[in-house]
């Protein structure tokens, strides 16, 4: 048979017009196991929405066509202002209006940080540029309600659930963003190195206090947010500030734009670096505990990162189950042949694992409060679980780049915007090393970090001959506390991989399970995915992940 030569044919479909949810069997189950039940009505019209062409659209419309930065009119007249895509707008308002920033402080109850991790894991897989703004406004509230008087000025326009981009002060806005600046550039992560200060702007000093910041920020993310959380010197040490963008009376703070970073991904959003020239920002918390009053948001912000490497993961493993289910080879579709079905169902195992781990992480938040044990857990399994998902994700899309051949190098492929986009996460808010201190931090500060950790380990004993070995061999190892940097990243992994066993063991499928322990645990695999033992289940694991889309 001949066929003209414009003819297209042994192509997939596009992955398009589906419930991202519905699709998803592991994000179903663990909304429903972790306590978020409750929402999976509205998770689930959500679903549908991300996964229509008009949505996934606009993540492509917002990558395609970065912001820009205006410093200045053309009289010279200094505007810092960051122009975005429409499409960009479109995505913060889909985000704000179904409560990603805000769902557990608005409906305080059980699962509401579970339920919010849900949504957010189906709209990161359309954009993860959205993601910051949402993800620090979100987590600026412990730290906001430390100090009572800018909580009750800021907290009902950060809880709004209208977006508004307009550029004027933020008390004549039906809703506001947060962002942050910590990090400069001689100190990057060691923030104590931090050079700029603040002078008090009155005879008043300290929580609450009006001050002058001077000074540079290497990193500020989201820069056309209202306000930022950000951090400078005084005589008794670091401190943190707001920092609104606009003055209450429509003049522009002290606040300069110098650039915009140009980055390897995250292109919809913009990153930049700042000047504060006689900012005004007023003290949250006290004097010198300025580490200690934004640590809440950071820790709130990395449980962000976990389950948004989570969704990226899932997203690219999708798209590779997909196109191997359509497309054809050496006469065969790409996912019957055997080679190919071992790292499909590798890169499933490994998603289906980093899902579970993330709620899982999402139903202490939702505990903590209440629950000492629980907020022990998360204080460690937190820096561990970012740590290992977001350096995971890494591997997964570009394996999963890979399943879909050339197509998947292109721009017009959304694996290619994943692959640029996934090392962020592991990256923001502390790099594995720093994530790797803070696990040792979390053990030696209180033993019961450690043991509620492994008390949720031991949940899954007789479960699996291999898990309880491996936890075995894990509990040996924390025993020795000698040069326990050195060995701090291979704890974190094992702590990690322990941790996301227990909970496979506990609830997965047995296929699911038995392959997890085979390859991670008891070392039945190579070090690429598609090495799992040939007796693996290979077909269900597969089909369980599938989207059954264009069959």
């Amino acid at each position: 048979m001949t066929r003209p030569p414009d003819e297209v044919f042994n192509q997939p479909p596009p992955l398009e017009d589906y419930n991202s949810f519905a699709e998803d069997a592991p994000l179903r189950e663990a909304l429903r196991r972790e306590g978020g039940a409750w929402a999976e009505e509205s998770v689930n019209e959500f679903g549908a929405l991300m996964g229509s062409r008009e949505t996934l659209r606009l993540g492509e419309a917002a990558n395609r066509n970065p912001p820009t930065l205006r410093t200045h009119d053309r009289f010279g007249n200094r505007l810092d202002e960051v122009e975005f895509h429409p499409a960009w707008h479109e995505l913060l308002r889909i985000g704000i209006a179904n409560r990603h920033h805000s769902l557990p402080w608005t409906t305080p109850r059980a699962g509401a940080h579970v339920a919010r991790a849900a949504l957010n894991m189906l709209r990161h897989q359309v954009d993860e540029g959205a993601s910051c703004p949402l993800t620090m406004t979100f987590a600026v509230v412990p730290s906001l309600r430390l100090q009572p008087e800018l909580s009750d000025e800021w907290l009902p326009r950060v809880l709004s659930e209208e977006y508004d981009a307009r550029f004027v002060p933020a008390h004549l806005k039906r809703g506001a963003l947060f962002g942050m600046a910590l990090t400069e550039r001689q100190g990057g992560s060691d923030v104590r190195a931090n050079t700029t200060r603040a002078v008090p702007a009155s005879t008043r000093e300290g929580a609450g206090a009006e001050y002058l910041l001077e000074g540079h920020k290497w990193f500020c993310s989201a820069p056309m947010c209202d306000a930022f959380l950000t951090l400078a010197q005084v005589p008794k040490g670091l401190s943190c500030f707001l920092l609104p963008r606009l003055l209450p009376d429509g003049t522009r703070n002290g606040f300069q734009l110098q650039r915009l970073k140009d980055k390897l991904g995250n292109r919809s959003n913009a990153s930049s670096e700042v000047e504060f020239r006689g900012a005004r920002a007023w003290m949250v918390g006290d004097e010198g505990r300025g580490v200690q009053t934004i640590i809440e948001m950071v820790r709130h912000t990395r449980l962000d990162c976990a389950f948004g490497s989570a969704a990226t993961a899932r997203r690219a493993v999708a798209e590779a189950l997909h196109t191997c289910a359509h497309r054809r080879a050496f006469g065969k579709r790409l996912a019957e042949q055997p080679l190919m079905r071992n790292v499909l169902a590798d890169l499933c195992v490994e998603s289906e694992a980093m899902t579970a781990l993330s709620l899982r992480l999402a139903r202490g938040f939702d505990e903590s409060p209440e629950d000492e044990g629980q907020r022990l857990f998360t204080r460690l399994a937190t820096a561990v679980g970012k740590y290992w998902i977001t350096r995971r994700a890494v591997a997964v899309v570009s394996e999963a780049l890979e399943c879909t051949g050339g197509n998947g190098y292109v721009e017009e492929s959304p694996l290619a915007r994943l692959y640029r986009d996934v090392p962020l996460n592991s990256i923001w808010e502390g790099s594995g090393n720093v994530q790797c201190l803070e696990m040792l931090r979390a053990l030696r500060k209180d033993a019961g970090t450690l043991e509620m950790t492994l008390s949720e380990i031991r949940a899954a004993r007789g479960g699996d001959r291999r898990l309880d070995e491996f936890t075995d061999a894990l509990e040996r190892e924390l025993a020795d506390t000698s040069r326990l940097e050195e060995r701090a990243r291979r704890l974190a992994e094992r702590l990690a991989l322990a941790l996301q066993g227990s909970l496979l063991v506990r609830h997965a499928p047995r296929e699911v399970a038995d392959a997890f322990c085979a390859s991670r645990l008891a070392g039945d695999a190579g070090l690429a995915f598609g090495t799992l033992p040939a007796d693996t289940d290979f077909e269900r694991i597969i089909e369980r992940a599938r989207p059954k889309v264009g069959d």
